[in-house]
């Protein structure tokens, strides 16, 4: 199991993640404005899968690739100038990582990245592209949530979770505020990509109309394991090799948690096939 995330208020001192403030369906409604001053929406596609109309949100066209800078633009601009100037520690394979080093560089915030040493090349040279220092760790041999917490208690930065934070949930939420703007109504059932399950809590709450099903790689199904428990289950020992570099965390977290239980009535698991 990773180490608990340990929030942290203004002064350092550690936060019971119980306390952290709950993410709100307004925090959505407000990411979403604060993103719409500096990006335009990303297309929603129509496609047609299985005789099935289908709507995909092609987030892959937004300046890092991937809808984490949707998160880390919320994250970052909500910092004081007193938190901006001890700069900011997050953890990622690289689209968390691109989407807070994004962020860091339009602010002018330092930026240091935890990465696994064998996260793609590519988004490890983007993310060094956009001004982030990066440090690598083992991915099944040593504890990242420990080496960035402990990188943010040296230097008394501020730790961007990639998925357990309220701002990011809401950054994430967006998404789906632009989907029900673009389709005139909140769609009926929107399938989500999850890792931490940030993106599925961030867009159950900017969707309450909505079915909200969270899709894992075999092998790495911790929320899947979590809904059917009815409480957090971590993915156990020794998770096979997936081709999703990007969904490879070992257990949510209860701010995830509580608002998937709440939306999701099941996930799905999908091979690598």
């Amino acid at each position: 199991m990773p180490t608990p995330f340990r929030e942290t208020d203004r002064d350092g001192k550690v936060i019971d993640e119980e306390q952290i403030r709950a993410p709100t369906r307004e925090g959505t409604e407000r990411a979403a404005h604060r993103i719409a001053e500096i990006l335009p929406p990303s297309p929603l596609l129509p496609v047609e899968i299985a005789g099935v109309a289908t709507w995909v949100k092609a987030e892959c066209l937004q300046p890092v690739g991937a809808f984490k800078i949707r998160g880390g633009w919320h994250r970052l601009c909500d910092l004081s100038h007193a938190e901006r100037a001890r700069g900011v520690v997050a953890v990622s394979s690289g689209n968390h990582a691109q989407g807070v080093a994004w962020a860091a560089r339009r602010l002018g915030i330092r930026a240091d990245i935890v990465m696994p040493a064998d996260a793609p090349r590519i988004k490890i040279e983007r993310t060094r592209e956009l001004g982030a220092n990066v440090i690598f760790y083992d991915r099944m041999r040593e504890d990242r949530e420990q080496i960035a917490q402990d990188l943010a208690t040296e230097r008394q930065a501020i730790y961007v979770h990639a998925y357990a934070d309220p701002w990011v949930i809401e950054g994430q939420g967006s998404a789906g505020i632009e989907i029900a703007a673009q389709q005139g109504r909140q769609p009926s059932r929107i399938l989500v990509p999850c890792g931490g399950g940030g993106l599925s809590a961030g867009l159950a709450l900017a969707c309450p109309d909505a079915a909200i099903i969270p899709v894992e790689p075999e092998g790495w199904d911790d929320v899947c394991r979590s809904l059917e428990a009815g409480e957090i289950r971590d993915v156990g020992a020794n998770p096979p090799p997936t081709a999703c570099d990007a969904l490879q965390t070992f257990a949510t977290r209860p701010i995830n948690f509580a608002v998937l239980k709440e939306r999701c009535e099941f996930g799905l698991r999908v091979s690598e096939a």
